[in-house]
């Protein structure tokens, strides 16, 4: 079975193995950003070659859009109803098995507590020139999700003051969580809870800030492939993504899960405590190629 997934690269390894040891189906794996996993699947499909059995994404406007384009399967597994309606398809086409928190994540470390910012606006401020460290919303669609939010709240400028304060961009999460351990940069200016979960477990003191205008909890759909090679084992693999181990599992990981199965991650509070931002998916799938161009120039 393959399954083409943006699920950081270690917690989808082990949601694979654990999968295999339940039910001896191995699944290849394709993980990568989540806008790289979207171009290979749509490169493929308009080949007319279906290579995943199942698609991971971490956005809920490009799962409906395919949805909407017929590309999965309407499958309903077992704790559907448990999950959110805002990270699922009523009709069962997709569901997300857990959501991300992002928001600001620094090394406490290095970033005093009177130093830190309370908000996205604050990361404008001179005192954080050289000190940041963001991913490129051309490959990773989490930032997309921020940099498309956040353009339209605040406007362009203040990508341009983000430039203006030397922020290093790099390709991804992974990326930045590597610049964040070497200390080259003390502050991620987008960055997912779960990476600073995973951080602390490195034994780093790194926290995640919540911003006061509000954090981003975003799903990430799952969903059964329309003519994938293997499609018993994509349906075992759905229901396996919501079984309570496969949720625990991705709590023990530092992910929020869908299912409400598991307690959120170890320290961390409920997402009822967290404030949050909107999100329009619909208006970021339409004007995604154009966040990408303008962050692209701000940048060059």
């Amino acid at each position: 079975m393959s399954w083409y997934t943006s699920t950081p690269a270690a917690t989808a390894q082990h949601l694979a193995d654990l999968f295999t040891r339940q039910t001896d189906i191995k699944v290849a794996l394709f993980r990568s950003g989540g806008q790289t996993v979207l171009r290979r699947f749509r490169a493929e499909a308009a080949a007319g070659h279906v290579g995943a059995d199942v698609l991971t994404l971490a956005d809920p406007a490009a799962a409906a859009g395919l949805a909407d384009a017929g590309a999965f399967v309407a499958f309903r597994p077992a704790n559907f109803d448990k999950v959110p309606a805002a990270a699922k398809d009523g009709a069962g086409r997709y569901v997300a098995e857990r959501l991300n928190v992002v928001g600001i994540v620094l090394r406490a470390d290095q970033v005093p507590e009177p130093e830190r910012p309370r908000s996205w606006a604050d990361l404008v401020k001179p005192i954080y020139k050289g000190r940041m460290v963001m991913p490129d919303p051309a490959f990773t669609t989490l930032q997309l999700i921020v940099v498309a939010t956040l353009s339209a709240k605040f406007g362009w400028d203040f990508y341009k003051g983000l430039r203006k304060d030397d922020v290093l961009v790099v390709k991804g999460h992974q990326q930045v969580s590597e610049t964040l351990r070497s200390g080259k940069r003390a502050i991620a200016a987008e960055d997912a809870d779960s990476d600073a979960f995973a951080g602390r477990k490195a034994g780093l003191d790194e926290i995640t800030v919540f911003p006061a205008e509000g954090a981003f909890a975003i799903p990430a759909p799952t969903a059964v492939v329309k003519g994938g090679p293997h499609p018993a084992a994509a349906k075992a693999f759905a229901r396996f993504l919501l079984s309570e181990p496969a949720q625990r599992l991705v709590a023990a990981e530092g992910f929020y899960g869908s299912t409400g199965a598991a307690p959120p991650p170890a320290g961390r509070p409920s997402l009822a405590d967290i404030a949050l931002l909107p999100v329009d998916y619909a208006a970021i799938a339409k004007h995604a190629a154009a966040v990408q161009q303008r962050f692209a120039a701000i940048f060059e």
